[in-house]
């Protein structure tokens, strides 16, 4: 009889990895070389490059990924995303952004371990640890987003969870390559929230998410108060034209709770200096979300200057055009 192992050994599956990049630098070939190394080895892995000029799709190629092009007017979230996966071959996709490094050489092995467990889980996401740099308001962030205990959501977590059981980060996750196809892929044109949109999709039809907690990549960022205004706005903006998702937004309170607990916790610490940066932040998330949601009713012009991903924004307006939706004016 074959042990435990050896028949984990033999129901690997085939994962291809899809990084989707612009001017990714020296980080790319340290997630490229983490990535090679993995207990449970890349059948493939794709690198859909956004015109990059600092040497992003050479330096892939040289690490042996396939190597496909977008222009960056016709870069979304979703779409190419979308084009990477067309070529992919894997019974698995695992997709990850440029600035995410496997924090060991099981991160594959353990994010799609809770796929082969069961057909009910569509797909699964990685935990996200802070790099070192990383301000405290940020660690408290990832710490309260990312906990170290496992978990699987499902259609029932609704009434509790409300908006957060679709939860669901891309800058690691895998989901099943048949699922993936029958759920009609990423939302394309998106702005924003091209992860949460499959999950709520997957969710809605009756699979459910994992979270891998024991599957973990480093990832963080220090935004300013601008940033984050403008990457919520993108996120109202992705809200407001996915109106499915809409009414399980008011359940839970997501939001409101990190933020008593990031102050609660900085005062604890007596954090004192970084209290005016969390306020400002959080009005700055406010702010940008209430914008984004109500994106019809500003200037083109204005969207585009308070966007985050401001080339998106011919794509969406083609697809406005398309559907007779109409444009913010």
């Amino acid at each position: 009889m074959p042990t435990n192992t050896e028949m984990h050994q033999l129901h690997k599956p085939a994962v291809s990895v899809i990084i989707p990049t612009l001017n990714a630098g020296k980080t790319l070939l340290e997630l490229l070389v983490r990535l090679q190394r993995q207990t449970l080895a890349p059948h493939e892995i794709i690198v859909i490059d956004s015109s990059s000029e600092d040497g992003t799709p050479q330096l892939a190629a040289e690490q042996g990924a396939t190597v496909l092009h977008v222009e960056r007017t016709e870069f979304d979230h979703g779409g190419t995303r979308n084009r990477a996966a067309e070529r992919a071959t894997g019974d698995v996709l695992v997709f990850m952004t440029q600035d995410a490094l496997p924090a060991d050489d099981t991160l594959l092995e353990r994010l799609v371990e809770p796929l082969l467990g069961s057909e009910r889980i569509s797909s699964s996401y990685a935990r996200q640890l802070p790099y070192p740099d990383a301000n405290p308001i940020e660690r408290m962030a990832r710490a309260h987003n990312y906990p170290a205990e496992p978990s699987v959501k499902s259609k029932a977590d609704l009434p509790r969870l409300g908006i957060r059981t679709f939860f669901c980060s891309n800058v690691c996750a895998a989901v099943k390559r048949d699922v993936f196809e029958r759920m009609g892929r990423f939302e394309s044109p998106v702005i924003f929230n091209e992860d949460l949109f499959m999950a709520a999709d997957c969710i809605l039809a009756g699979y459910e998410v994992a979270y891998a907690a024991d599957a973990a990549v480093y990832h963080s960022h220090n935004y300013s108060a601008v940033q984050q205004l403008r990457r919520f706005f993108d996120n109202g903006v992705s809200m407001r034209r996915n109106e499915r998702v809409q009414p399980y937004s008011a359940i839970g309170g997501a939001g409101s709770s990190l933020v008593k607990l990031q102050l609660a916790a900085l005062a604890r610490e007596k954090q004192w200096r970084w209290i005016p940066k969390l306020i400002a932040e959080s009005a700055a998330k406010l702010i940008g979300f209430k914008l984004g949601y109500h994106y019809r009713k500003l200037p083109a012009a204005l969207c585009r200057k308070l966007s985050m991903h401001k080339l998106i924004w011919d794509k969406l307006e083609r697809e406005q055009r398309g559907t007779g939706a109409g444009l913010p004016g």
